[in-house]
C-alpha cells in the first residue's frame, strides 16, 4: 500500500474518531448502567449530579432532585409556519 493511501486512511480514521467523540461528548449517558437514554425517554438527576436512566432508576435509593425527557438533536431548532392571515 503506497504511503500516501496509508496517510489518507489514518487520516480518515482520525477525523472519523473525532467526530464520534465530540458528538458523544454532548449526549447523556446513565450513570449506573453506562447506556445512553433513547428519545423520549424519562432521565432522572440526583443531588449527587448523577444521571440515572428509567431503568435504573429503582435501583436508586434516593429521590431525584428532577427528571425529564431527552429530545432529539433538533429539539428547538425547528419551525412551524403559523398562518397570520386575519380572518375573512
Amino acid at each position: 500500500m503506497p504511503a500516501s493511501a496509508r496517510e489518507t486512511d489514518e487520516l480518515e480514521l482520525a477525523l472519523l474518531r473525532r467526530g464520534l467523540y465530540e458528538r458523544s461528548a454532548g449526549s447523556e449517558r446513565c450513570g449506573r448502567c453506562h447506556r445512553t437514554p433513547l428519545i423520549g425517554e424519562r432521565v432522572y438527576i440526583y443531588d449527587s449530579g448523577s444521571v440515572v436512566c428509567e431503568l435504573c432508576r429503582s435501583l436508586q435509593h434516593e429521590v431525584p432532585r428532577y427528571s425529564h425527557i431527552v429530545h432529539t438533536p433538533e429539539f428547538g431548532h425547528t419551525m412551524r409556519i403559523t398562518d397570520q392571515r386575519a380572518a375573512a
